[in-house]
């Protein structure tokens, strides 16, 4: 069996290993059209704040391990210009042409907008983030400009704050972090301003026009489609390649994972495009061992993310309210404040919000705020969406507690109650 993987990051890298257990002999080659491969691009941001020192500390592995542990050819600096699938060819921007049996697309996607100013960065490859670190380091710039309120855009500012510069940040929304949350909006904003960002809601701007010494465009991402589109793929509701629970395109022995592909939501059933790095490593798992003989099936997702906004953890899952009711349900949220562990062990505010649904009260979405404590309560939230779990009975979860680490009602259980008040139940 020969399989060809098209991407060297998070998706093909899982897909190259697990095809590899799955089929001992199989010939393994992974395509990538940038310098470096298996690198945490969840740490950029890290890198250019200065908690990590290096681009080489994000690195999961190099090359040789891939090529002497697990013998899976890679090859860098690779790009693949279009696929002949009935030739079951990849043909590279050399001429070279690569034969495959099987071809996982893994391709991943890239910034919505490019600019030529040399002031504008991006922060999605490795490549961006060292530009823009040796901007940093050799130019001193005093201000900065950041456009866009997602993930990308609000790391972004808290890492150039921390560096010393004053931040402007623009955001075409009202909302921040894609949820459409008011509540939500307004602590991470308030955190933002805290820390001295100046934030410029519901005002859009174009990088190349703003006044700043350096500007940071994450307005973005488009996933990368149009090559395995040519080739006969099909595209999705929401743009990206669509395929079945088994991770297969539509094209019959091309696979595809990652930020390039849908996946099926496990709330409502339907596509969504939601690019993150936990979601392409457990694609690439399912799609490289279907492509090396296997039949597991991928299950879905709820969007579970965690981000840190100046020292604020902002966690979701699932559904907000707004997103809910465009999804067809009938959503009813609580939100509570309380603290993540007992007073006088300190406790900080947390806030949680739960959101069901008013016809049959199963859980559609959480979200949480706080200084700490954020991450095993999204997480709990996380697996009894999993579970299509309902409102009673997740409100009759046994949690453990301790004074170090809740309070003796969790504020995750003080939401379901009042979510259960507010459905009548």
């Amino acid at each position: 069996m020969r399989i060809v993987i098209v991407g060297g990051v998070a998706a093909g890298l899982s897909a190259a290993l697990q095809a590899r257990r799955a089929d001992p002999s199989a010939e393994i080659t992974v395509l990538e059209k940038g310098k470096r491969i298996s690198y945490g691009a969840c740490g950029l941001p890290y890198l250019l704040e200065g908690r990590v020192a290096s681009i080489d500390q994000l690195v999961v592995h190099p090359p040789a391990y891939f090529e002497k542990e697990h013998n899976v050819r890679i090859r860098t600096q690779c790009e693949v210009v279009a696929i002949e699938h009935a030739r079951r060819e990849a043909v590279l921007a050399s001429g070279e042409r690569v034969r495959y049996e099987r071809l996982v697309w893994a391709a991943g996607a890239r910034p919505a907008r490019i600019s030529r100013e040399p002031r504008v960065f991006r922060l999605h490859t490795a490549e961006d983030a060292l530009r823009l670190v040796e901007f940093l380091d050799t130019r001193r710039p005093r201000t900065a400009a950041v456009v866009g309120g997602g993930y990308i855009g609000l790391e972004a500012a808290t890492a150039l704050r921390a560096r010393g510069l004053r931040v402007r940040l623009y955001h075409d929304s009202t909302t921040l972090l894609h949820r459409e949350d008011p509540w939500l909006s307004k602590l991470v904003a308030a955190r933002l301003e805290e820390c001295g960002v100046d934030l410029r809601l519901n005002e859009p701007a174009h990088p190349d026009s703003l006044d700043a010494d350096l500007v940071i465009d994450s307005t973005g991402l488009r996933p990368n489609i149009e090559i395995l589109a040519e080739a006969g793929a099909s595209l999705g509701r929401t743009g990206a390649l669509a395929v079945s629970e088994h991770m297969e395109t539509s094209l019959h022995g091309v696979y595809a994972a990652g930020d390039c592909c849908e996946a099926r939501h496990i709330v409502s059933g339907r596509g969504v495009w939601i690019p993150l790095g936990t979601t392409a490593n457990r694609m690439g798992r399912v799609a490289g061992a279907n492509a090396a003989g296997r039949r597991q099936r991928f299950e879905g997702v709820a969007g579970t993310s965690i981000v840190r906004v100046a020292g604020l953890a902002v966690a979701v899952t699932g559904f907000s309210q707004q997103q809910a009711r465009r999804e067809g349900f009938s959503p009813v949220e609580a939100v509570v404040e309380g603290r993540e562990r007992a007073r006088y062990f300190f406790g900080r505010t947390i806030h949680v919000q739960l959101v069901a649904d008013r016809n049959n009260c199963r859980l559609l979405g959480a979200a949480v705020i706080g200084d700490n404590g954020v991450l095993a309560r999204i997480n709990t939230a996380a697996a009894a969406l999993s579970a299509r779990m309902d409102v009673e009975v997740f409100a009759e979860l046994d949690l453990a507690y301790a004074p170090p680490y809740s309070t003796v009602t969790d504020p995750l259980m003080a939401a379901a109650r009042r979510l259960l008040r507010l459905l009548d139940h």
